[in-house]
């Protein structure tokens, strides 16, 4: 059984993606500081995927622990890097936070390989590495903008720093998916996005205001050049995206595979802010109180996948509808409730 170094593993993404490696006959092997997630979380992975799971209380910036763990666990056959923060509107009012953690983990995540001889790495990138593009549907080889956020300008650096390591590194693989917006959780309800404080993602929002927990939801903007003003967005179910990961894995494993690549993730369809809280409504029956407030920082005002490539090359594409990705995110939070 291989075992692939997780970073951020403990996350609302990474669990998911342990979950999916244990089903693929993978071992993960998870390393997380807990600063956006509860160290229960690993108890959930195991009982989800029915096997052990090792995971280290470690800040992924600190190299000599990342080493340590390669030391005691022997062979790491790759990294899967998602370590860092992510709330675009945090970024824009404390970007040395971004700056600091985000590019850290990445330089830390590559000077591992570097000194331990681990040789594929699929890193979590973002859709905001495009930008202030032109186009509403962004192709991998879309020209990349001004980044809208310090968060997007990370993401845009660290995948930099791949490209500048795949000229001289010619024995590693490396593959960046820029995943749209993550929603959903574990169809189980075992697992699920889990926000430390106020969340800064939508669907929590969605479903803590229907839980009552919060008194409404907030859309920020309701003036944007979209047919009902509201953002556009390409919402992708976690569960969707914790697949793309393993079949990159896969995919970086063979020989044949280029030194570098990069995939976009998403459904492929644009969904409104407002059109996304009526699914929610029709999918679970509970009405969403909300009202307009001003536009966010570093929010663009619609951008969606075109996910063809991921389709031909990895033979990935979305199973889940966004309606179900809604109703299995009110069941996990009617799950944290008891």
């Amino acid at each position: 059984m291989s075992k692939i170094l997780l970073t951020g593993g403990a996350g609302y993404i990474g669990s998911h993606i342990a979950v999916v490696l244990a089903d693929h006959g993978f071992e993960a092997v998870i390393a997380d500081n807990y600063s956006n997630s509860s160290r229960w979380i690993p108890e959930r992975i195991a009982r989800l995927s029915g096997k052990k799971i090792t995971a280290y209380d470690v800040d992924c910036r600190d190299l000599s622990s990342l080493q340590e763990i390669v030391k005691k666990e022997g062979q790491i056959s790759g990294v899967i890097h998602l370590a860092a923060v992510k709330a675009v509107g945090e970024s824009v009012s404390n970007p040395l936070k971004y700056y600091d953690n985000n590019i850290g983990c990445m330089t830390s995540a590559l000077q591992l390989m570097e000194t331990t001889g681990i040789r594929h790495l699929v890193f979590s990138s973002s859709c905001t590495v495009y930008g202030s593009c032109q186009t509403e549907e962004v192709f991998e080889q879309t020209p990349w903008a001004r980044a809208y956020s310090p968060y997007g300008y990370s993401k845009q650096v660290c995948e930099r720093m791949m490209e500048d390591l795949a000229l001289v590194k010619n024995n590693w693989k490396q593959v960046s998916l820029r995943y749209f917006n993550p929603i959903g959780a574990h169809p189980s309800g075992i697992l699920g996005e889990l926000p430390i404080g106020p969340p800064n993602n939508i669907v929590p929002y969605i479903t803590q205001t229907a839980a009552g927990i919060r008194e409404r939801l907030t859309i920020f903007g309701d003036d944007y050049d979209t047919p009902d003003g509201t953002c556009v967005r390409d919402y992708i179910h976690v569960m969707d995206v914790a697949e793309a990961h393993v079949k990159a894995l896969k995919y970086i494993l063979q020989e044949h595979a280029p030194a570098i690549d990069q995939f976009n993730i998403g459904t492929g369809e644009g969904v409104s802010v407002k059109k996304l809280v009526h699914f929610f409504e029709t999918s679970t029956g509970v009405k969403v109180p909300q009202i307009a407030g001003p536009r966010r920082p570093g929010d663009a005002d619609a951008i969606y996948a075109n996910v063809s490539k991921a389709k031909r090359i990895l033979g990935w594409k979305s199973h889940y509808s966004v309606q179900e990705a809604l109703s299995h995110a009110w069941q996990w939070e009617q799950n944290l409730k008891t």
